[in-house]
């Protein structure tokens, strides 16, 4: 098949999802295949040397930077949802950014992005006030830095309430509920047609199909790709041959004109 440039997108991954003697060789794999990833900050994964590590996989790879933020839940791989109050939300989040910035900034490098993982990320897509407070915090500590997560109504309230850039977020083996949220009741799905033409439909009508069999239309700007999700290295292999992913912000700067 053709590869085409007529819509382009972010491809992004996560990276630095261990901890110690804890180790996710696989998801150096992706790598190839996608244009920003996501560097575990030290609260759900990561360590010191494993975002040291993921870092200079991205410079060698010259993708896209991103700190994926958590709650403080190293043992439970922040997948457990945590009652915080705006101005503790505000401290982990920009203690997490800080901390990979400062490796990024070491090596001569940017950050571009922050995009919330596991319990964090589907409490954002469901809670504004929540969302808006990660947002708030995001902005504290660059204003330049885009929001990423879940695509959907709350995304589009923070942006403008918060007045901070956004990255709408599909993931092509998640099933969708009517309002294009994700339907966490369902498990994944690693059919690599399945994710085709999901893809295939974005590409081409901006919608997905949903757990009702109608089509939801959608924004998005980016795909995620997870490790975790059986198939997922054939998946981005496929997805590759019809998209060539560009990162959000090159994105933006090809559609105002500056490139």
């Amino acid at each position: 098949m053709v590869k085409t440039d007529a819509r382009n997108v972010d491809f992004n991954c996560d990276l630095a999802q261990s901890y110690g003697i804890y180790k996710n060789g696989e998801e150096y794999e992706l790598l190839p295949y996608v244009s920003s990833v996501n560097i575990s900050c030290g609260f759900h994964a990561g360590d010191p040397l494993t975002m040291r590590e993921a870092l200079l996989k991205a410079k060698e790879y010259n993708v896209a930077i991103g700190a994926h933020i958590g709650f403080d839940d190293i043992q439970g791989f922040g997948l457990k949802n945590m009652d915080l109050k705006p101005d503790e939300i505000e401290a982990i989040v920009i203690y997490q950014i800080g901390a990979l910035n400062a490796l990024v900034k070491s090596y001569g490098l940017e950050l571009e992005y922050v995009r919330p993982h596991g319990a964090m990320y589907k409490r954002a897509a469901t809670d504004f006030e929540f969302s808006l407070a990660i947002a708030k915090a995001i902005k504290k500590f660059d204003k330049w830095l885009i929001y990423y997560g879940a695509t959907g109504e709350i995304l589009d309230q923070v942006s403008q309430e918060a007045e901070i850039r956004v990255a709408h977020e599909i993931q092509l083996n998640r099933i969708y509920n009517e309002d294009a949220s994700i339907d966490y009741s369902s498990s994944s799905v690693g059919n690599v047609d399945f994710a085709f033409n999901r893809l295939n439909n974005l590409l081409r009508h901006s919608s997905i199909r949903n757990n009702e069999g109608s089509l939801s239309e959608v924004k998005f700007d980016t795909i995620h790709f997870s490790t975790t999700s059986k198939n997922i290295l054939e998946i981005i292999k496929k997805a590759n041959e019809i998209i060539t992913p560009v990162p959000v912000n090159y994105k933006k700067a090809v559609v105002s004109g500056w490139v």
